[in-house]
């Protein structure tokens, strides 16, 4: 087990659910190491796409005390990962040096083995290249020493505008992603499998909502007629004995 694990955690209560971190990933990737990124009729009835990060978004409770949650998802980095011992070519391997977890193109079958053992659904079948694929949190791009030092961490959180996603090394217990699950609460998702998923959540914070019945309905609702709309008399001015061309 590596002496270091680099990975994201993600904060429920700050995602607003944009999708900044799903474009700037599939933006950065498809022309990156690890792309391309294949689409097939994107605009067609029934489109696909290879994709390293998904936010999948539902509502929760029952009216009028719902809130809608965002939930960001991605390869998770297991550092038990389920995904490696299957793979019949060891195209999947997770690096010692920083606990990563990659596919080696060259070496995959598209058996989707990987997919299969994977409990999380974080991997991608590219129909075109016949291989599987995934979240590679950046790795060409967080060792690239042409990149100004601040801005060598995966494209997703750059691009997010609430700063819900945090990179680092969760297991220095000074990073500010150690921190951040230390301090918040954050937890793994679905644990029981004992994957041990390096990626962590930071739960989201309850609010208590206070309504009244009258909140309920919209007094602005343009739909809404409170009566006939007045109509201007037929001897009114009209605007061209009004104005001077």
């Amino acid at each position: 087990m590596s002496d270091k694990q680099l990975a994201l955690v993600i904060d429920l209560n700050v995602c607003v659910g944009c999708h900044a971190c799903v474009t700037s990933c599939k933006e950065w990737n498809t022309s990156g190491w690890a792309g391309p990124l294949t689409d097939l009729s994107p605009y067609g009835g029934d489109p696909k796409g290879v994709f390293f990060n998904r936010v999948q978004t539902f509502e929760c409770g029952t009216f009028p005390n719902t809130e809608t949650v965002h939930f960001p998802k991605s390869c998770l980095h297991c550092e038990e990962p389920p995904c490696v011992p299957v793979c019949p070519t060891g195209a999947s391997y997770k690096r010692d040096s920083d606990g990563i977890v990659l596919v080696d193109y060259d070496k995959c079958i598209g058996c989707k083995y990987c997919s299969w053992s994977c409990p999380y659904g974080a991997r991608e079948f590219d129909e075109v290249q016949g291989v599987m694929k995934k979240c590679t949190l950046c790795v060409d791009r967080i060792y690239d020493t042409s990149i100004p030092e601040d801005r060598r961490k995966p494209a997703c959180v750059l691009a997010c505008p609430p700063s819900a996603r945090i990179f680092g090394d969760i297991k220095d217990p000074e990073s500010e992603a150690s921190k951040a699950i230390r301090e918040n609460a954050g937890f793994q998702l679905m644990p029981e499998w004992g994957t041990q998923p390096a990626n962590h959540y930071l739960p989201r914070r309850k609010t208590a909502m206070r309504l009244h019945e009258d909140e309920l309905v919209r007094a602005d609702n343009p739909l809404k007629l409170e009566a006939e709309l007045p109509k201007p008399a037929f001897s009114s001015p009209t605007v061209d004995e009004m104005s001077s061309w």
